[in-house]
């Protein structure tokens, strides 16, 4: 009898064309009609309010009032209800983002009684505000089972949207969400404060240093987001796979991301066919995508969109990832968002591109054609050396993901070691500031000649770029690459844009200091930049982030090496870092611990899945068939000795004994290590405090799951090939 894996492999090897792409032509044609046509944008709001209730609106986006007026609100509600309606919506969600790191929804139709008749309605009251439930969702504490109520607001400055299911279409409002008291329990919330603290921090020192026409400042982001695409009856055979998004088990293949053949590849056309899709979906919702391409592993992809305000850009992300899952379902494939699906190959990250602007069209982090002689841009410069320094402990916190710790340091990802990269010019730059000798020469053509007469000359940049760097300058911004692929952009990004106004404020008040100590600006410019970069400078490293010497010298440095989630996390109730987010107004002392609980909790419930699924897997599929392959070597064996005529023991068999004594072997081994797994998961499930936990989890359990995995590893490449059940790698990763 075939079992899944088999059947599997069939499938696709009888629907090879089931999944083909489309026509594309007339869709492509009327982009420039269809982009953002699901979005109740602002165009839609101005034709469908008066134009006085239109600017009050505007007047309380913009924070020139404290709140909006019910009637106002009611205004806008009717006009999203009546434009939601004529493109077949029946229902309204407040879509919010809770501490799950996912989306999270309640569909509500429009139906209502007035006077004993059928209306269709949508209120102010609905439209600012929902109730779901507060204590079922991660809190950290914050909310018992018996304190459930919670609240969603609306958040007006990401434009509601309409999705369309197979026999639905829901009209979506971003929403923060927050618990009865009031505190934050989600991301959102903490981002939206940060980009207004970063703002007010940098609006005062730009203002200070002569820019008083600045009146805003704009967090910007872009979002690179890397995943997996893999056949949907491979992923239905593997247990790992449906319920923890990674393989626990799965021996590596002869042929992985070797031969370096796929990164730029010309993308398969299944493939191609639902990324145009997911394109086409994104487009018709706001979400500027540009880039699609192979990544390096096999099976592995990214696609890019365009720079966005970093709270709706973070929006689209988590926008693009819903639409990764659901129209990969429909092409009969699955996308694997998990940091590392598959051991021994690349793992996927979600590289954020930051930087800030102000609202007189400026990029604070543009260095222009003469960075020396940009004092803006230096003291903006200087300003996140700073941030990164002081508080590279946090960032490291920013990205503790479960998978995370799988992909991050492994030559294939940024190292645990936050660092910066500047490049040489502007390390260059950076050390004639400090007074110190170049080391470098920066004097470089900005032509690149290719010595060929059909290619043109190219613009060459300043810098080269460093893949091995965690937080790298790359021309106009800051890449964060160390982000994991499945997490919300928006923990790592309110965390960056807190250092960093934290950074703003403390140099303000340096420099209004030196001011008024009688210098003038430019003097009190340069000594403010020249001692705080001779003060911070150690973070910067322009060198081989993988090597083991840069571990040597980050110690040698001073620099925090916090290698896996449960060291990093171990850092972040210090005093300092929850006084900074409470002066900033980013967090309170009862929020920010509270996230520190929520990751450590769901780091345990993570390894114990993983844990339990791996168990059942070695007990209930690998072992039987591990037994079965013995059952077959002995019978042939004993079979072969009575044809044979000879002993058990006789010479012509000792090749096979032999091969049966591994087998045997190994099975011995991967009980004893089954029992080995499962002792030592029970004394850790004994642990109460969830961070002590943590620890012995990455320890200890993470220890013997891996001695799991290599025995089960092992006979998945003696086993007889037709008795093994569970789809191997070279299977899921090559097989479209």
């Amino acid at each position: 009898m075939e079992g899944a894996r088999q059947v599997a492999v069939k499938s696709i090897q009888q629907g090879a064309d089931k999944y083909k792409g489309t026509d594309n032509d007339k869709q492509y044609q009327s982009i420039m009609n269809e982009y953002a046509v699901d979005v109740f944008s602002d165009k839609f709001l101005r034709e469908s309010l008066p134009l006085s209730s239109y600017k009050e609106f505007m007047r309380t986006l913009n924070g020139q009032n404290k709140q909006l007026d019910p009637n106002i609100a009611d205004q806008v509600a009717n006009a999203m209800r009546e434009w939601a309606q004529r493109r077949g919506a029946t229902h309204f969600t407040h879509w919010f983002q809770p501490l799950t790191g996912l989306t999270a929804e309640k569909h509500d139709s429009f139906l209502n009684f007035a006077n004993g008749k059928l209306i269709l309605e949508f209120s102010g009251k609905e439209l600012i505000k929902g109730e779901p439930d507060a204590s079922s969702f991660p809190n950290g504490g914050i909310r018992s089972t018996f304190e459930a109520r919670g609240y969603t607001a609306w958040d007006m400055k990401s434009p509601p949207f309409i999705r369309k299911g197979t026999n639905s279409v829901v009209l979506c409002v971003p929403t923060a969400f927050c618990s009865w008291t009031g505190e934050a329990l989600d991301q959102k919330t903490p981002l939206l404060r940060s980009e207004e603290a970063l703002s007010r921090q940098a609006v005062k020192l730009l203002n200070l240093i002569g820019d008083t026409d600045v009146t805003k400042v704009t967090v910007t982001l872009g979002v690179e987001q890397e995943f997996f695409l893999i056949d949907r009856a491979f992923y239905l055979a593997r247990p790992d796979l449906v319920v923890c998004g990674r393989t626990v088990l799965g021996a590596k293949p002869p042929k992985g991301q070797e031969m370096e053949d796929h990164y730029f590849g010309s993308i398969p056309e299944r493939i191609l066919a639902c990324i145009e899709e997911v394109e086409w979906q994104a487009w018709k919702l706001g979400v500027p995508m540009k880039t699609r391409h192979n990544e390096v592993a096999p099976s592995q992809f990214e696609m890019s969109p365009i720079f966005e305000e970093a709270s709706l850009a973070s929006d689209h992300n988590m926008l693009l990832m819903e639409l990764l899952k659901s129209t990969a379902e429909r092409h009969g494939l699955v996308c694997l968002l998990h940091e590392k699906p598959f051991n021994g190959i690349n793992g996927s990250g979600k590289h954020n591109n930051w930087s800030v602007q102000t609202d007189t069209g400026i990029n604070l982090l543009d260095p222009g054609k003469t960075p020396e002689q940009n004092a803006r841009f230096i003291v903006f410069l200087t300003a996140v050396i700073k941030a990164v320094d002081q508080y590279a402990h946090l960032l490291r916190c920013s990205i503790v993901t479960p998978g995370n710790d799988h992909r991050l340091g492994g030559n294939e990802a940024p190292p645990a070691i936050i660092s910066i990269y500047l490049g040489e010019q502007l390390n260059d730059i950076c050390q004639k500031l400090m007074g110190e000798t170049l080391t470098t020469n920066t004097n470089k053509s900005t032509t690149l000649r290719l010595r060929a007469s059909t290619l043109p000359p190219l613009p060459r940049d300043q810098s080269d770029r460093n893949r091995t760097s965690p937080f790298a300058f790359t021309g106009n911004k800051f890449e964060f690459r160390a982000v994991g692929s499945s997490q919300s952009p928006a923990r790592p990004m309110f965390i960056l844009n807190s250092i960093v106004a934290d950074s703003l404020r403390t140099m303000t008040e340096e420099l209004e200091a030196l001011l008024k100590q009688g210098k003038d600006l430019p003097s009190a410019i340069t000594a403010l930049v020249q001692t705080t970069l001779k003060k911070h400078y150690r973070i910067v490293f322009n060198g081989n982030g993988y090597s083991k010497e840069w571990e040597k010298e980050a110690q040698a440095r001073g620099l925090r090496i916090l290698r896996s989630s449960p060291d990093a996390l171990a850092t972040w109730d210090e005093p300092e870092n929850i006084s900074m987010f409470e002066s900033l107004g980013v967090l309170n002392q009862v929020e920010a611990r509270s996230h520190a609980t929520v990751l450590a909790e769901q780091f345990v419930k993570a390894t114990t899945i993983e844990t339990q699924v791996a168990l059942s897997m070695a007990k209930t599929q690998v072992l039987p068939a591990a037994i079965k392959y013995q059952e077959n070597i002995s019978s042939s064996l004993n079979s072969l000795r009575k044809a044979l005529g000879v002993g058990a023991d006789h010479d012509l068999l000792k090749e096979q004994r032999t091969h049966l004594t591994n087998l045997t072997t190994k099975i011995n081994q991967l009980v004893l290590q089954i029992d080995k797994l499962s002792s030592v998961y029970s004394e850790g499930e004994k642990v109460e405090d969830h961070h002590q936990q943590m620890f012995f989890f990455q320890k200890q359990v993470a220890k013997e799951l891996a001695n799991l995995r290599e025995v089960c590893d092992y006979l998945e490449t003696i086993v007889d090939d037709s008795l093994w059940p569970l789809p191997k790698y070279s299977e899921m990763l090559f097989l479209k």
